[in-house]
């Protein structure tokens, strides 16, 4: 991290975008670090995070959701299915699509990965609880003031999350 500060100009004067971006981008590898040791990644926490709020859901479904293509959802769910965290099965209405289920196993793997999240800010001196919720409110005011059919439905998506996020 010293490294990245060393050849960045003084971030006084750096676009509060640019300081959410490379935030993000920091908060992102740091839990990835820590999520490599559980054989998991961000994707495959992501897709976690949906089975725990809708529940069972097809992958053609869950591909939609976290907006990735099909093929890509599969090699993410053969991941999180081969170290049981989620379970597919023929859908009963359409044999040709799999129902893909969070695994009691899954569900505790969740409750870990939500945990080194957090700890992830806890060595930094801000109201993490505070800032997650000027960080919810920055999203909802930039999406209800922007008309832009993209940003109404990110925040839409993420909403279906939020009673999830809530416990984080």
């Amino acid at each position: 991290m010293v490294y990245i500060l060393t050849f960045m100009p003084d971030m006084e004067r750096w676009p509060t975008g640019r300081l959410l971006s490379t935030a993000a981008r920091l908060v992102e590898h740091a839990w990835n670090e820590k999520l490599r040791g559980m054989d998991l990644t961000h994707a495959g926490v992501i897709v976690m995070e949906v089975l725990a709020v809708k529940g069972p859901t097809t992958q053609s479904t869950l591909a939609q959701i976290v907006r990735v293509q099909a093929q890509t959802m599969g090699k993410t769910l053969s991941r999180l299915e081969a170290h049981g965290h989620v379970s597919r099965a023929r859908s009963m209405s359409d044999r040709r699509s799999q129902v893909v289920s969070l695994t009691e196993a899954g569900e505790h793997t969740l409750g870990l990965a939500t945990q080194l999240e957090r700890e992830v800010l806890e060595p930094v001196p801000v109201d993490t609880a505070k800032l997650r919720r000027e960080l919810q409110a920055l999203v909802r005011e930039l999406a209800t003031n922007q008309s832009s059919a993209v940003a109404n439905e990110i925040v839409a998506m993420d909403s279906g999350l939020a009673s999830g996020e809530a416990s984080k």
